[in-house]
């Protein structure tokens, strides 16, 4: 045996009468309480960099809906509807959808897409992101049903004080002539600080408002553009990765002018995926942020991963 591996009899000793508690430890150790359940949670905003653009999406709240084929692939069948629902790994008896407004920061402005149920639930949600509703500079409205406008306005009166505001020229001459309260409540209260605009719009340098309508009158996209980089938000376009994009012709329950909706729907989809660049879509899985690929008669989603944080 060499030198270096020799133990002393006063060194074997101790190290005996260590074996004991080294094994106390190990075998013995008290008891902690369980740690508690934290239940499902997904976090709440997701920013990345387009050029000389932040763009941040706000997951303001989701919602689990039954019966999916009540609002997607309406004139599909109920076996067309399960295979691609199998094939994706979706159940069809219930759904979750969420809600996801977006900020764009220019470096000069502060852009609000959409506004979410609430003003509780759009500033709780800036909140996290790390903005207050005072320093939002422009609010742009891709359409006008409640889950877009319901943060707009509330009990505490204007959420974004220091705001200007934008949305569809066709939007607004369709809510403003009939009798919707959420307009009323929402809109209407501002309509002196709202522009009205139409297709080709600036509202913002490098963000151009593209008309898309079909699941409403007046429905616009925008295409958001910096340092020769491009982005697209959908609104509500699709509304679904699968059901709709995988299936544009599928008609949803929410589109008042079906037709119309799916020939949108190929359209805006068809650019993206020949264009080759990412997308935000309202109603997609948080953080809502994807591309999309040619895809048998319809597209296939493919959710962004690292692309964007290169």
């Amino acid at each position: 045996m060499s030198n270096h591996l020799k133990m002393t009899r006063r060194q074997a000793l101790t190290a005996s009468a260590a074996l004991p508690l080294a094994a106390g430890a190990l075998g013995a150790a008290p008891a902690f309480a369980a740690a508690e359940m934290k239940g499902a949670a997904v976090a709440n905003f997701h920013r990345f960099v387009m050029g000389d653009f932040e763009v941040t999406t706000l997951g303001v709240g989701a919602r689990t809906v039954e019966n999916p084929q009540g609002i997607f692939g309406m004139n599909a069948s109920a076996a067309e509807f399960a295979a691609a629902s199998e094939e994706a790994f979706l159940p069809t008896d219930k759904m979750q959808i969420g809600f996801t407004p977006t900020i764009v920061n220019t470096g000069a402005e502060l852009v609000l897409f959409d506004t979410g149920l609430s003003p509780d639930a759009i500033t709780s949600t800036l909140a996290a992101a790390g903005y207050t509703p005072d320093q939002v500079d422009k609010v742009i409205i891709t359409h006008m049903h409640g889950d877009h406008i319901g943060g707009l306005y509330g009990e505490g009166g204007e959420t974004f004080k220091n705001a200007s505001y934008y949305a569809g020229a066709a939007e607004n001459n369709h809510w403003s002539g009939a009798d919707n309260d959420t307009y009323k409540g929402k809109v209407a209260p501002l309509a002196e600080k709202f522009t009205f605009v139409d297709d080709g719009a600036s509202p913002v340098s490098g963000i151009t408002g593209i008309a898309a309508a079909g699941h409403t009158p007046g429905h616009m996209t925008y295409m958001i553009e910096s340092d020769g980089k491009g982005l697209m938000l959908i609104g509500d376009a699709a509304n679904h990765p699968v059901w709709s994009i995988g299936h544009p012709d599928w008609e949803v329950r929410f589109d008042m002018d079906k037709a119309a909706a799916a020939a949108t729907r190929r359209k805006i989809l068809g650019q993206i995926a020949a264009d080759k660049i990412p997308f935000i879509g309202y109603h997609m899985p948080f953080p809502a942020v994807g591309y999309l690929q040619a895809k048998g008669d319809g597209f296939g989603y493919v959710p962004a991963s690292y692309q964007l944080a290169l």
